[in-house]
């Protein structure tokens, strides 16, 4: 079980689990339509931004607040989710910044503090990422961090504005967090 009280930090962010208080932020953050064209809600509409939220508050999945210590201000949101013990393995998904973050390293930086966590704490032997095979800038971004393209699975999520996107798979398994972690 995920500790749903999880804090992760590094000396430039920090991650905390996300409440009710943090939703103005995050919709203020989310208000430009065309941050969701590659992602299953557009957050910028309020049924849809609760809807995103609602299984972080059921407890379905651990979604976080990305908070940028310099500024002490929240920039976007990332989380664990379909964890199976069993199977020793996550997800890392549900990911976005606010437009004035993309390209600052905190995607990076973000994703270090949760393979550590993988890795060193839970143990596990697969991380799992996907994105739209159309997200060029997401899928670049994982492969430059070293995470491994996989597979497509073909018409596998319904998207936004009733579009339904190939799915592509990225993972990170347990001989390879080190070299991750490393930089390597």
């Amino acid at each position: 079980m995920l500790n749903p009280k999880l804090i992760l930090e590094n000396e430039r962010i920090l991650l905390r689990p996300i409440s009710e208080q943090d939703f103005p932020s995050l919709m203020r953050l989310a208000n430009d339509p065309s941050l969701w064209t590659s992602f299953t809600y557009d957050l910028s509409i309020p049924a849809e931004f609760d809807e995103w939220a609602r299984p972080a508050l059921l407890g379905q999945r651990l979604q976080f607040v990305v908070i940028e210590k310099s500024s002490k201000a929240i920039v976007g949101s990332t989380a664990f989710g379909n964890f199976s013990p069993r199977d020793q393995r996550i997800e890392i998904g549900w990911t976005w910044l606010g437009r004035a973050h993309h390209g600052a390293g905190i995607n990076h930086q973000m994703k270090l503090l949760m393979v550590r966590y993988c890795a060193e704490v839970l143990k596990l032997k697969r991380v799992e990422l996907k994105t739209d095979v159309l997200n060029i800038p997401a899928r670049n971004a994982m492969l430059k961090m070293g995470f491994v393209e996989e597979g497509i699975l073909r018409s596998h999520t319904q998207m936004t504005h009733d579009r339904r996107r190939n799915t592509i798979y990225y993972s990170l398994l347990e001989g390879e967090f080190m070299g991750f972690l490393e930089g390597k």
